[in-house]
């Protein structure tokens, strides 16, 4: 393997089943920079957590533009102003903070936590869906609706919508794939943009009946949140909308099916749940840095000169910050190429860190939490009938395509 290759192979699909050995290879070169105008590749732990407080790297779409575009930067095209993950401060804090405060402390601090009893009915509804078959795709008839039934509720999307909701996010999400985007006929470019322009419709109709008349959901709050930032206009409020549906989504999904595939390989484990379910929170956290559902942050620019590691990364060069490299770093985590719930120290980069970590966080680890626990309860012995799984072409957002799996019956 010469390094003049990593990166290549990195995006390769052909190694997205297992791309660990290659993250191995990588960290031997903690800062890469392979050919002129090509990424900077950062892979060691303490070097990527600190990279991401660091003020003088952008997040800002208008720098990532500048910088060059490849073939896993390019920002999903929503058709409107970029959300709050796509700017830098002080913007983004204003418009961070307002959604925060819709979504969490101080003012909403059980949002979240209140929703667990109505995701363990979705949950239940979905198997109960599924009570006659002996084998699934856990991906399309499980993973794929639960975490899009949810934000549909948290948004306040009313139930009888939901279908129609769905059908305009699908293609949305397949759009979020370089590969698809690549290899999309004009046929899938006109469905995109038709749900594009739908959803947008359907939103902007949502946003006015909540101006009207405020209901205890989180649109109303992006729309009458009145706090020292000021309120979000529509657009805004759109945006923060979208940005909750389709990158906390496809996010939720692949750690779902990554989990329900690591514990399938580690039965042992599995078993364990199936007794002790308050071991779902720890089988999380050491999921996020064991299989992290975002591999690689590659949307960054240095808005200055930085130097890592002795080497001097130019001001305008574009940063790729593989955190699933640095979540097995023997340097931050001892055996960190086996997974242990009962490690004793998981502080993975698994949501990414500073100002834009995960927005979602809370809510994709209790629904991931609830779905594991609730799969490990009711499945009758379940296995795998494929490994590995296929994989979505999707080097940044990885997880199976298809998690096809066969039991004995439903408990």
């Amino acid at each position: 393997m010469t390094q003049a290759s990593l990166v290549r192979q990195i995006t390769d699909f052909a190694n997205r089943a297992d791309p660990y050995p290659l993250y191995e290879e990588l960290r031997r070169t903690p800062v890469l920079h392979e050919e002129e105008g090509g990424p900077y590749v950062i892979s060691s732990y303490y070097d990527i957590e600190g990279l991401l407080h660091d003020p003088r790297i952008s997040s800002d779409a208008a720098n990532l533009a500048a910088a060059g575009d490849d073939e896993i930067s390019q920002a999903e095209n929503t058709g409107l102003p970029p959300s709050f993950l796509r700017l830098d401060p002080p913007e983004h804090d204003r418009l961070r903070r307002i959604a925060n405060s819709a979504f969490g402390p101080p003012h909403r601090p059980r949002r979240v936590e209140n929703m667990r009893g109505e995701m363990a009915a979705i949950v239940t509804g979905l198997i109960d869906g599924l009570a006659d078959t002996r084998q699934i795709d856990l991906v399309d008839e499980f993973a794929y609706p639960f975490p899009v039934t949810v934000i549909c509720r948290l948004l306040g999307v009313p139930r009888d919508d939901e279908p129609r909701f769905r059908a305009w996010v699908d293609p949305l999400v397949a759009g979020l794939d370089p590969e698809t985007r690549k290899s999309a006929d004009a046929e899938f470019v006109k469905a995109t943009q038709e749900a594009r322009m739908q959803l947008g419709m359907y939103l902007a109709g949502l946003v006015e009946e909540r101006t009207k008349e405020p209901r205890d959901d989180l649109l109303s709050d992006l729309v009458r949140s009145q706090g020292p930032d000021g309120s979000m206009t529509m657009m805004e409020v759109l945006s923060t909308s979208v940005l909750l549906l389709i990158a906390g989504h496809e996010t939720t999904v692949n750690l779902i099916t990554n989990g329900m595939l690591t514990l399938l390989r580690h039965p042992d484990v599995l078993q364990r749940l199936r007794t002790e379910p308050g071991l779902s929170v720890r089988i999380v956290e050491e999921l996020l840095r064991y299989e992290p559902p975002v591999q690689i942050v590659p949307q960054r620019t240095c808005i200055a000169d930085i130097e890592v590691r002795g080497v001097t990364i130019p001001k305008g060069s574009r940063l790729w910050l593989v955190l699933a490299a640095g979540n097995r770093d023997p340097e931050r985590f001892k055996d960190p190429g086996r997974f242990d719930p009962d490690r004793e120290d998981i502080q993975h980069l698994g949501f990414g860190s500073g100002i834009h970590s995960c927005f979602g966080a809370p809510l994709a680890r209790l629904e991931t939490q609830i779905a594991l626990t609730e799969l490990a309860r009711r499945l009758e012995n379940p296995r795998l009938t494929e490994d590995p799984p296929p994989y979505r072409q999707n080097a940044v957002l990885r997880g199976p395509r298809h998690l096809n799996i066969a039991f004995d019956g439903w408990v």
